[in-house]
């Protein structure tokens, strides 16, 4: 049986490897040349394979060595990634996110649960509402955080991912194909008027608004239920229902970028960490098709 292989033998193993010179790795590590090569001789030994091709000018890894090399990468990068973590003081305080209602039952709950997990110390608040109501909020210091939909290329922050809204119907139901077109919009919205309706107006498209609704779930429901074309993200299209296309008669109605926004008042390891899990939460939807 072979002996365990340690970890200070894969260290200086992966030092010897980027110089290429047991004289240099052992300069780079403080330890004396001899030190060094014994240490790669009680690898070789634990392993029971030839690592390294000593020359006159150094030494070269053989294809066992480079087998080795990632191997032993990722076992340092953990190791140094659970000492960081042991020594690193557990995370406490408040941390105030805005998210928008599309996505607080899809993208973000795995996100703000795994966080509670980790950081339990952590108060986190979540206000689900609208992108204007939760900018608003940000400005006057209310939320750390806010996760907001950009239809305009004008809001700051970064661009976690591109989630273009678009027209959708029941896969049951053939609404879109009526005249006029029975639609279901948001109440007192903008954002309705200035996209959603206008993108059937430049097409020439007749419409008549059958549905009102405050959030995204009465949208859905009322094109579930066959009551309504709804302009929903592509990521929200809801079961049974399907997004429709220019081959049905039906452009996209905008390109929305979703934007993480922080707050300029207060930000804090927490607010830091919590901001990374959420652009984590939305990598899957870069996948997403934007045309």
């Amino acid at each position: 049986m072979h002996e365990p292989v340690e970890s200070d033998l894969l260290r200086t193993f992966l030092v010897v490897a980027e110089t290429s010179n047991f004289s240099a790795a052992a300069q780079r590590i403080g330890r004396t040349q001899s030190a060094v090569s014994t240490q790669i001789k009680r690898l070789e030994e634990a392993i029971g394979e030839t690592l390294f091709e000593r020359g006159a000018r150094g030494v070269l890894l053989t294809r066992q060595g480079i087998q080795l090399v990632p191997y032993a990468r990722r076992v340092i990068d953990l190791l140094n990634e659970a000492a960081a973590r042991i020594r690193s003081k557990p995370l406490d305080g408040p941390v105030r996110i805005g998210i928008p209602e599309e996505y607080s039952q899809t993208v973000l709950p795995a996100a703000l649960a795994a966080f509670a997990v980790r950081h339990p110390a952590v108060e986190v608040t979540v206000s689900c509402d609208y992108t204007i109501r939760n900018l608003a909020a940000l400005e006057r210091g209310e939320l750390d955080l806010a996760v907001v939909f950009d239809w305009s290329d004008q809001a700051k922050g970064e661009v976690i991912c591109v989630d273009p809204t678009v027209w959708v119907t029941s896969m049951v139901h053939r609404l879109h194909d009526l005249d006029p077109l029975p639609i279901a919009t948001y109440r007192n919205s903008t954002w309705c008027r200035d996209f959603a309706l206008r993108s059937l107006e430049q097409i020439g498209r007749n419409y008549r608004i059958a549905f009102i609704a405050d959030t995204s779930s009465g949208l859905k429901n009322a094109v579930t239920a066959g009551l309504a074309v709804t302009a929903l993200s592509r990521s929200n299209i809801p079961s049974g229902c399907r997004e429709l296309t220019t081959e049905d008669g039906f452009p996209p109605v905008d390109s929305s970028k979703v934007v993480l926004r922080r707050s300029t008042y207060r930000s804090s390891e927490a607010v830091r960490e919590l901001a990374e899990m959420v652009r984590d939460a939305f990598q899957p939807m870069y996948a997403l098709p934007t045309v």
